[in-house]
């Protein structure tokens, strides 16, 4: 069996051209897909014998079955959890912001891996162990899933952020298959600039990204602004992280003229202290990145988030040092469908 929306829309016009039928077909097979979200037997503009065709061949939609799925007490969060074709389940979030006047931001968070093997202490999914990689057809169907949904309300995707379950660079041929085709103009048709791959920190992905030379943003997840809690925080960590991650920081800005956001989730008694962000300021200060500040949501690890005192401390502090910064306004935490809650846990879901 094999996906269309894992391909590229030139596999999809050479494989349309190798069924025996003109190019121009193979653009209403990707509208249909893209556009309409119909599976291939349903595009009703395709000769039934392309449709027999690309039946004949294995080829199906790609798409994922909803096993569950829960909405936020503010009706702008919405996690699916969803069923790959080997059974392997895995969850997704739609957050929508309103905007003034025009449709809301709408922002799908996919997963790449099902678990992750990076072992955060504070996450969910690095709690889960690995169980493997999401192919690319996998993770396009995440934003499907939810571009269906919002259709039928006149409403479509306008974000998609790589910052579900799983380290997307450890998977990352397929993570870029599924960036290519999200943003390519005949496939899903997103801008690269509404595209963000987050990271707790694989240098080699992260050179290896710099170099595709795609406008794609970059967040790299540090939590610790010094080698020695950072390894506490991140087991996976090496004993030079911090100062390799600024580093390659550095290269991406100047391969792709794209900031790079450094995301700090601010756990109480830990890592959030006046001194720690005095340390952070002078790690980064000059730097031209952002920090993401997220107070730590909920999870089995015990960990508790600090008091909104102290989150305004830590902020004030990097801002007097001249970095810039913002407070992450969280969505979903009551659906455990906020950063690092999700573990695919579908007592916790209502049946979709």
């Amino acid at each position: 069996m094999s996906a269309l929306i894992g391909m590229l829309p030139a596999e999809v016009d050479a494989l349309v051209e190798r069924l025996g039928h003109p190019r121009f077909r193979a653009g209403q097979l990707l509208r249909g897909l893209y556009r309409e979200f119909r599976a291939p037997g349903e595009i009703g503009v395709l000769p039934a014998a392309l449709r027999d065709a690309l039946a004949g061949e294995g080829t199906t939609s790609g798409s994922v079955e909803r096993v569950a799925e829960a909405a936020g007490i503010d009706g702008e969060t919405t996690k699916l959890l969803l069923r790959l074709g080997d059974g392997t389940l895995v969850e997704t979030v739609l957050m929508q912001y309103p905007e003034r006047g025009r449709h809301p931001r709408s922002t799908v968070c996919v997963s790449t891996q099902a678990g992750c093997a990076m072992g955060c202490v504070f996450c969910a999914t690095g709690q889960m162990g690995f169980e493997r990689n999401i192919a690319a057809a996998d993770i396009v169907a995440q934003v499907l899933s939810f571009g269906a949904l919002l259709a039928a309300r006149s409403e479509h995707v306008t974000n998609v952020v790589f910052m579900g379950m799983g380290e997307p660079l450890a998977n990352y041929k397929q993570t870029l298959r599924a960036v290519r085709i999200l943003a390519d103009p005949r496939a899903f048709g997103l801008s690269q600039r509404a595209i963000t791959i987050s990271t707790v920190g694989v240098i080699r992905g992260i050179d290896r990204l710099a170099a595709e030379k795609l406008q794609v943003g970059l967040a790299i997840s540090l939590h610790a602004p010094n080698d020695e809690l950072r390894q506490r925080l991140v087991p996976t960590a090496s004993p030079t992280s911090v100062g390799d991650l600024v580093a390659a920081a550095g290269r991406y800005f100047r391969a792709t003229g794209r900031r790079v956001t450094f995301e700090y989730a601010l756990i109480a008694g830990v890592n959030d202290s006046v001194a720690l962000a005095s340390e952070l300021g002078a790690l980064l200060a000059g730097s031209g990145t952002h920090v993401n500040l997220i107070p730590v949501n909920p999870t089995a690890g015990g960990f508790a988030r600090p008091e909104r005192q102290a989150v305004l401390a830590f902020e004030r502090t990097l801002r007097a040092a001249g970095v810039n910064c913002t407070v992450r306004v969280e969505k979903g935490s009551e659906i455990a469908a906020a950063c690092g809650q999700l573990r695919t846990d579908a007592g916790a879901l209502v049946p979709g």
